[in-house]
């Protein structure tokens, strides 16, 4: 089944983002390689994909998981959690229906 796992940054995470980045892509390539990854990506702080300094405020990953538990032990690993960039992580199930 997908789930959806939504973040919320703290209040300037950028550093601590850019700290362990490798770290996370790393992680999501390995679901993409699986053929499990549908998206995943950054919610910009500014209404642009660049942002520079004014960072990131979250991400999002949608990606298959044999369970709600197997997606929230993945997503409770992410090295972004680790560094301190993540206040907060919500998981649940997701639907797909369109495209």
């Amino acid at each position: 089944m997908l789930y959806a796992i939504i973040s919320q940054d703290v209040e300037g995470s950028l550093e601590k983002r850019i700290s362990v980045r490798p770290a996370h892509i790393k992680r999501l390539e390995t679901l993409k390689n699986q053929g499990r990854l549908i998206l995943a990506g950054p919610h910009p702080a500014i209404d642009t994909n660049e942002p520079g300094k004014a960072g990131f405020t979250g991400s999002l990953v949608v990606a298959e998981f044999d369970s709600l538990e197997a997606a929230k032990i993945w997503a409770d690993a992410d090295p972004y959690i680790e560094s301190g960039a993540y206040a907060s992580v919500i998981v649940k199930p997701f639907k797909k229906v369109l495209p």
